[in-house]
């Protein structure tokens, strides 16, 4: 069975920091539509801009007001190894699946260190974990054989977030976690028929932010066998990725297309992030548009 979970964005306020009330109507807004689960402080979330008690005062708040209705991720991957640690410990009291972890960013790691960090942390986590590889934010990526040596050693690495654009490497990944308690999820949205042939986990995709009826709708068609439905979805799924080659702030795009269909927060990003050519909304507006337009033919 296939899922879709969403890399929530964050709805802040003037200071750059969560606003609450706005954070209540996404969380609303992707229940309704379905969704299965939600990655919260992924990529998507702009969590860098928060000190660790707010990320922790957030994923708290995500558990109290989602109660139980979907199934919750933590991104909790920092520089420091420690805040990590920290981070990653405290989710699973909260009531999260488990901590989703991005290597450190910034600092260069070849593949021993990047068995090193995530060895060390697997055994010093109170739980199940799960890997995050996106080599643009990081810098580096987990190579297959890597994963294949960490499952290996530690059976409490359970899954994977791919966000890959050589779709090749979640391919391999697949080869090397063969016969492991392991759940390989897509990072990109357009990779969800791949995902499906292996019997992954689905996608953690953000389009579902703005779209989360026409995603949960192409798991459903999924998951019951509705071959022509499930491929006319994934086509529209797959027209609407091009938003992401449109801006370089995948956060800002997703919250100004959410307020264009009606989820009354605010579109604030983070700064420098926080700014649109206006030609460039309007074509991505143009594009969200005729894609549901052809989603309403399909009902």
């Amino acid at each position: 069975m296939v899922k879709i979970i969403t890399p929530v964005i964050t709805v802040l306020n003037e200071n750059e920091k969560p606003d609450y009330e706005g954070n209540k109507k996404v969380i609303d807004h992707l229940v309704s539509g379905g969704v299965d689960g939600i990655l919260v402080l992924g990529s998507a979330g702009e969590f860098p801009n928060l000190t660790i008690q707010e990320r922790l005062d957030f994923f708290q708040f995500y558990a109290d007001y989602t109660a139980g209705r979907v199934e919750l991720l933590a991104g909790t991957g920092c520089v420091s190894y420690q805040d990590t640690l920290t981070l990653s410990n405290a989710v699973y009291d909260m009531g999260y699946t488990a901590p989703m972890v991005i290597g450190p960013y910034y600092f260069g790691l070849d593949q021993e260190k990047v068995f090193l960090y995530y060895d060390r942390l697997a055994k010093e986590v109170k739980g199940d974990l799960y890997l995050y590889n996106f080599p643009p934010r990081s810098g580096h990526s987990i190579a297959p054989e890597t994963i294949g040596r960490l499952v290996e050693a530690n059976s409490n690495i359970v899954g994977l977030k791919d966000s890959v654009t050589e779709p090749v490497h979640t391919n391999q990944v697949f080869q090397v976690v063969a016969g492991h308690k392991f759940t390989a999820y897509s990072g990109m949205d357009d990779q969800f028929l791949l995902n499906l042939s292996h019997q992954g986990g689905g996608v953690i995709g953000a389009l579902s932010n703005v779209v989360p009826e026409l995603w949960s709708d192409l798991v459903r068609s999924a998951n019951s066998g509705n071959f022509d439905r499930t491929m006319a979805l994934a086509a529209l799924i797959e027209r609407l990725a091009l938003l992401y080659e449109m801006d370089s702030n995948c956060s800002l795009m997703m919250k100004k297309l959410m307020v264009h269909r009606g989820v009354k927060i605010s579109d604030r990003a983070v700064f420098p992030f926080n700014q649109m050519d206006e030609a460039v909304y309007q074509k991505a507006v143009a594009l969200l548009d005729s894609v549901l337009e052809k989603y309403q033919a399909l009902q």
